[in-house]
């Protein structure tokens, strides 16, 4: 009988069982390549994560009795905000080596602006997170009862809507910010960014949900839009205010880099071991 090398032999261990051979040298590898492998990443983590989010925000909305004037409750609140905060969480952990985690056409318009990553790839990854967010709403739409409008982003009664805009622009700029220095900025803590991005989130819901829905993402608000087929008159504002927060958060990150932001307080990625006793 004849013998096959391992190359040729089909496995349950093996991409595709083996039958598509094997992948192309990283070396080798097209420029073309690689941004389609990071949009088919972006997608599927954008989906996983608004998915899970819309999951969570729904129950919540008809499992929570309204608080005053049919608002949120500040228990809803919470469970809204976590929907949100740990969705994020294990998305960006998951996915953070396939396209970087971003989920977020915010995020990725401060990872151009920044220089962290190119123009090219920004540009691509701006309409697969918008068709992500799309396709999450309507998928919630379909297969969970409850309508895809409660998770829409709205505006509290009493806020308005220049409130909104630089409620959502604050909002986003401290979020922006964390993922800047804890993601983009290399460290021994590094390995660590999706929790404390995560938790970033979280408290960003906590500090917005009640008032203006804490979209800080366009995609986030645009899909539940599309699925629940109403946009708000004020629906610019959670582009508006997520770009400048965008601004906002790259002048400082340009400004800290700029003046060589290590030497102001050095040592703090010391684990100890760098210094003599005494010293």
């Amino acid at each position: 009988m004849p013998q096959y090398s391992d190359e040729k032999k089909h496995s349950l261990s093996k991409p595709y069982f083996g039958f598509l051979g094997p992948t192309k040298d990283a070396k080798t590898a097209s420029a073309m390549q690689a941004h389609l492998v990071a949009m088919s990443g972006e997608f599927v983590g954008t989906f996983m994560f608004l998915f899970l989010a819309f999951c969570g925000h729904t129950m919540t909305v008809s499992q929570s009795p309204p608080g005053p004037n049919g608002a949120n409750s500040a228990s809803a609140v919470v469970y809204i905000s976590l929907s949100y905060g740990f969705a994020v969480l294990v998305a960006i952990w998951t996915f953070y080596r396939i396209s970087g985690g971003l989920f977020n056409p915010a995020v990725t318009l401060a990872l151009m602006m920044t220089g962290n990553i190119p123009f090219v790839r920004g540009l691509l990854l701006f309409p697969v997170q918008i068709l992500a967010s799309m396709a999450a709403a309507g998928v919630v739409r379909g297969i969970i009862p409850g309508s895809i409008r409660g998770v829409q982003t709205t505006l509290a009664p009493s806020v308005s809507v220049a409130q909104g805009v630089f409620l959502e622009m604050f909002l986003t700029a401290f979020f922006i910010m964390s993922i800047l220095m804890l993601a983009a900025e290399k460290s021994k803590d590094t390995f660590l960014a999706p929790i404390g991005i995560g938790l970033t989130l979280f408290i960003c819901e906590i500090a917005g949900v009640f008032y203006t829905g804490a979209s800080l993402n366009p995609a986030r608000s645009f899909g539940p839009c599309v699925a629940g087929r109403n946009f708000q008159h004020y629906h610019w504002i959670y582009w508006i205010g997520p770009i400048l927060g965008v601004i906002i958060a790259a002048g400082y990150y340009h400004f800290v880099k700029f003046f060589n932001y290590e030497e102001a307080n050095e040592g703090q990625d010391s684990s100890g071991g760098d210094f003599q006793n005494g010293a």
